[in-house]
């Protein structure tokens, strides 16, 4: 029985009593899950919470902080964080979406009971191959990426565990090792844990041939490791995409053990990478939690 809590809504049917939304290649999971990106197949393109009708009706549900959207004629390289606005309201870039050369995103849309639903019935499914590899799934979240005909989502970096499901349209997702050192330096994600700004990479064009290039189409989708380095390229046709993203215990721990290096390398202190020695990480580990139970109390 699947028990799994998204935004205080608890799903206890049995995944097997559901129609299946996801389809895992098992061997493939459990060799690749969090540590490389690979392709799965699913059942939603023709979901109608997933249509571009449901989707403006969404957007005016949702609170504006959770609705983002500029233009889309942006480089690999740009300042995703600070992207030029397209000049229009957030219903009309999706009516005009085929045309208005932008790049949207409904964020946090799990905060809307009917698509809360639909993310924890996924998770439901992507749960029973995932917690035997890491536990404690949590802080599920779901976005929905609504993009003009070749627009550019630049070189970023993402703090959740992510399956990107294509619903509408055709796309190329550029993915790179989460630990190519040479791509994504350990101090970038210090400073990545400190703030979460997705803007802190450079892309090299060096490094292109390094990626795992998903071609993406209705009915596909791909597993994108936390803090996996990516960039994406729309085909000739709008494009819709559904995120569905979590946390698990392993990857919040390490996220505080990178944001308690990142506070000593601020008082002049050289902290071993993450992963070189369990020891020093146990000892950060523990630091980072009483710290954190110190600021609980005296706020």
């Amino acid at each position: 029985m699947s028990t799994l809590h998204v935004g205080g809504i608890q799903s206890t049917e049995t995944v097997a009593e559901q129609v299946k939304s996801l389809d895992f290649n098992p061997d493939i999971f459990a060799a690749k899950f969090n540590r490389e990106p690979f392709l799965i197949e699913h059942h939603l393109a023709d979901h109608p919470l997933l249509q571009l009708p449901a989707l403006i009706e969404l957007s005016r549900r949702l609170d504006p902080a959770s609705v983002k959207y500029n233009n889309g004629t942006l480089s690999v390289s740009a300042d995703l964080e600070n992207a030029p606005a397209n000049g229009l309201s957030a219903e009309e870039t999706i009516r005009r979406i085929e045309e208005c050369h932008s790049w949207m995103v409904l964020k946090n849309v799990q905060n809307d009971s009917a698509y809360r639903e639909l993310l924890t019935q996924c998770l439901d499914e992507v749960r029973i191959h995932s917690e035997p590899l890491e536990t404690g799934m949590c802080d599920a979240r779901a976005f929905i990426f609504i993009s003009s005909p070749h627009s550019i989502t630049p070189f970023h970096i993402d703090p959740e565990i992510n399956f990107l499901l294509q619903i509408r349209g055709r796309k190329t997702v550029s993915i790179f090792s989460p630990f190519d050192r040479e791509i994504l330096p350990e101090q970038t994600i210090e400073r990545f844990c400190l703030a979460e700004n997705l803007s802190l990479l450079t892309f090299n064009e060096e490094f292109r041939d390094r990626a795992f290039v998903a071609h993406l189409s209705p009915g596909i989708g791909v597993h994108c490791p936390v803090m996996a380095p990516h960039w994406v390229q729309n085909g000739p046709d709008v494009s819709v995409s559904f995120s569905i993203t979590f946390r698990s215990s392993q990857s919040k721990r390490q996220r505080n053990i990178y944001w308690l290096n990142a506070q000593l390398r601020r008082f002049g202190f050289a902290p071993s990478p993450v992963g070189k020695s369990p020891w020093q990480d146990e000892l950060k580990y523990k630091a980072f939690a009483g710290l954190s139970k110190v600021a609980r109390a005296i706020r």
